[in-house]
């Protein structure tokens, strides 16, 4: 058989003869960031234990665990989450703080009930609208950056250090707080596009510069990416990032978030696994989107990408021949790219063919074998008459129903 990269013409070379010169890491933001959509629950602590088990088999490297400063139960699943990775997971936790003492203080006895480490990820606005609308000089953070990450430093704490709003800060803001955080022991810098603002041109530029201005102090220093989609540019941006240098990107789950929500870490998987920048199992990943989609609360639409119900399954015609043909070929991959930018197999699902107003008579003879009925020429026609007729896909149980 012909390999299936043999009949596909990449246009996307430019892209794809791209390799990272090291890993690519990724940051789960599900339980974070992703909880503060406002359309979503906050799940019960064994449904996020079971969300970390399923980033674990994805080869997810590190996980937002939440806010400590949040105080009540917010700590106390914390506290829960962080054990359980403590137990034996690979996943490395971190928590969101404020570039307050009072928001840190928490993480010491964390740190010291899970016997792991924790990373702060202390985040401060770095822009100038959010300093004229909260009436901030770059002087008081400066102060709140130095205060932060000293107290840090003092208690052994590993520092992300985070510049909410980036995408819109002035470069020479960005190069004074990012040069204190450094001298203050910040081993991560944390980009974010905040507002889901920047381009992917955007987005290279100031990775980019984040980058030089880091490596000028410390080359060993990690840079992160946090972006949202606000202009429907999240996923485009992780990978304009990691193309300009950044070490890890951070992403949600079915892209839950504020606003319009991040980047979608399910979508981002699968784009790192066609680019080949990763090799991560994703068979479990269906699993993950669905748990995630039952823990929050939220209706997966059945156009979205993948793991939406649409995402592989055709009634039109000449796309169901296509897939059939391949099929009857005995060549399981061609049926899954000839009319898929994305294998579903490699995500643990399979192409769908189905019957409807637009299908031809292969559908329906595909169909009714899957259903283990004998599809007679009579019994062919009369099921290709109702799915002309009718203004939807037929169901297992309709299809049924007409041969019965």
């Amino acid at each position: 058989m012909q390999p299936i990269e043999d009949l596909i013409y990449d246009w996307n070379a430019e892209v794809i003869t791209f390799q990272p010169n090291k890993p690519v890491e990724l940051n789960d933001e599900t339980l974070r960031d992703g909880l503060q959509s406002p359309s979503v629950a906050d799940p019960g602590v064994g449904e996020k234990i079971e969300l970390l088990h399923l980033m674990e088999d994805l080869g997810i490297q590190g996980v937002n665990l939440g806010l400590p400063g949040a105080g009540g139960r917010p700590r106390e699943d914390i506290a829960r989450m962080a054990k359980e990775i403590a137990g034996g997971l690979k996943i490395r936790p971190n928590v969101a703080c404020r570039t307050l003492v009072t928001d840190i203080e928490p993480v010491v006895e964390l740190t010291q009930q899970a016997g792991i480490p924790i990373e702060v990820a202390t985040f401060i606005g770095s822009s100038s609208i959010r300093q004229y609308a909260e009436d901030w000089s770059v002087d008081k953070l400066l102060e709140h950056t130095e205060t932060a990450l000293t107290y840090c430093r003092d208690n052994d704490l590993p520092v992300m250090y985070v510049t909410e709003d980036t995408s819109r800060a002035q470069p020479d803001t960005v190069r004074k707080l990012y040069t204190l955080a450094l001298e203050l022991g910040a081993k991560r810098l944390c980009v974010c596009d905040t507002v889901g603002y920047a381009t992917p041109s955007g987005t290279t530029a100031l990775i980019r510069f984040v980058r030089d201005l880091a490596h000028e102090i410390d080359p060993e220093i990690n840079i992160d990416w946090h972006g949202h989609r606000d202009r429907g540019l999240g996923l485009a941006n992780c990978l304009a990032a990691i193309k300009a240098g950044a070490d890890r990107v951070h992403a949600t789950a079915l892209g839950i978030g504020e606003r319009a929500g991040n980047a979608e870490m399910d979508q981002l998987l699968v784009n790192l696994r066609l680019l080949g920048w990763i090799d991560n199992d994703i068979t479990k990943l269906s699993a993950y989107v669905h748990k995630a989609a039952q823990a929050v609360g939220v209706r997966i639409s059945k156009s979205y990408p993948i793991f939406g119900e649409d995402a592989f399954e055709t009634g039109t015609g000449v796309h169901a021949a296509a897939v059939i043909k391949a099929y009857k070929k005995g060549y399981a991959a061609l049926a899954d790219s000839v009319y898929s930018g994305v294998p579903a197999g490699m995500v643990g699902l399979q192409q769908s063919i189905r019957v409807g107003p637009m299908s031809g008579k292969s559908n329906v003879d595909w169909v009714l074998r899957k259903l283990g009925i004998e599809p007679t020429e009579t019994i062919v026609n009369r099921v290709l008459a109702a799915g002309k007729s009718s203004k939807r896909l037929l169901t297992d149980a309709e299809i049924r129903a007409i041969v019965g």
